[in-house]
This record gives C-alpha cells, structure tokens and sequence, in this order.
C-alpha cells in the first residue's frame, strides 16, 4: 500500500507544480520564458520526487513508466495496476488542487484549460500527435529502464538524469502537443478543462503507453544482445 501512496503522492506533485507553472507564466505564445520554466518544472518534479519517494515505489508517477518496467520484469502485474490506479487519482486530485488556487485566487489561467494536452501545435493532426508521443515517450522510458537498470550501476545519479531528460523532451515536445509522455498526467487536466483536451485525450493516453511499450521491447532487445556479446567474450 506504502508504494500506492508514493505513486498517488508524486503524480499529485508532478500535476500541481508542472501544469502549474504552465497556467501561471504560460508557454504557448512563442518559445520564451514561460516555455524554459514550465519545462524545468516537470524535470525538477522528476529530480525531487526520485530521492523523496523513489526508494518506496520507484518514482514512476507515470502510467507508461509503470508499462515499460512491466514489459522488463520489474514489478508484478498487481503493482502495475495499483501503480497506474494510484497515479490517475494523483493527477485528478493534483488538478482539483490547481482549480481550487486558481478559480478561489482569482488567478488567470494562461494556458486555458489547466495545462492540458492538445493538438493546436501539429494543426489537429492526430497522426502526427501520436507520432511525437511515441517517439519522446521512447526516448524517456529508454533512458530510465538504461539509467536504473542494476547492471549499468549508476548509481545515486539516476534521479538527475532522469528529471533532465524530461526537461528535454519538454522543450520539443511543449510546442507541439504540450508535451505527455504520461497518461495520468494528462488524464487530470483534460477531465477539468473538457471540450477538445477530453475528445482528444485517447492520444495522450495510446502515444505514451506505445512510446513505452516499443522502449521496453527496443531495450529487452539490446540488453539480451549485450549478455551474449559478454557471454562470447567471457
């Protein structure tokens, strides 16, 4: 239960800081202030939310994490669900948090619709949405199963390099579709603003959970041909 808690907990964080920041400073007119901070705020989210919770869960606080830790044998198919379970109510109650200040603070949201995902940067193309979320999801779920991988031995650093990899595909992805790369994390958002976010959301969701299915795949791969080149060299 610890690690369900952990899960709801730091998608909580992850929805209230990131989307946060985002519908205060804004980051769809142009790739200025507003774009660099709502970035760093997910990624730092990701660095802090590592050291606090991540001996307890993991700190996946994302659905397609969860997947691609699945697919490579590193939690139960139990723990999968109370994983993804935990982390869409993070994400709903971390959004009704967002509301609460916002709407009772008389705070304008810059953003719109409480941070939420959407397509006005591909001009409504779904197939191209989905594209850039497989493909960023990829890149992110293929450096934490690397970076946290007990082979690599990387030690206490993967918190940073993971955090630093989400700003990453942030500052690509943000223009495009607002960035996902994690379904709970775009469930919340969409659910409070409706309208388009929540027609559109089953793009949110199918993108990252593809991205993090074909990384596990890619990386189950890798890793195998890696055993047998030591195996030959031993």
């Amino acid at each position: 239960m610890k690690k369900y808690v952990a899960e709801f907990i730091g998608t909580c964080v992850l929805v209230f800081m990131g989307c946060g920041t985002a519908m205060l400073v804004g980051c769809e007119s142009g790739y200025g202030c507003g774009y660099i901070l709502t970035a760093f705020a997910f990624g730092l989210v990701i660095v802090g939310m590592a050291y606090c919770v991540g001996n307890i869960s993991g700190c996946h606080i994302n659905p397609a994490v969860s997947l691609g830790v699945f697919m490579t044998g590193g939690i139960s198919g139990r723990d999968f669900g109370g994983y993804v379970v935990s982390q869409c109510l993070g994400s709903i109650v971390g959004t009704a948090l967002l509301a609460a200040v916002f709407n009772l603070g008389g705070v304008a949201d810059m953003t719109g619709g409480y941070g939420s995902n959407g397509l006005g940067g591909v001009h409504g193309s779904v197939v191209a949405g989905l594209l850039v979320e497989i493909i960023l999801t990829f890149i992110f779920v293929m450096t934490i199963l690397g970076v946290t991988s007990k082979k690599a031995g990387h030690g206490s650093f993967g918190g940073l390099i993971i955090g630093f990899t989400l700003v990453l595909v942030h500052i690509l992805g943000i223009g495009l579709t607002g960035t996902s790369v994690n379904p709970a994390r775009s469930l919340g958002p969409a659910i409070f603003a409706g309208g388009d976010a929540l027609s559109s959301l089953w793009v949110f969701i199918v993108g990252p959970l593809a991205g993090a299915a074909l990384a596990a795949c890619v990386y189950k791969f890798l890793e195998k041909e890696d055993d047998v080149k030591k195996d030959a060299e031993a």
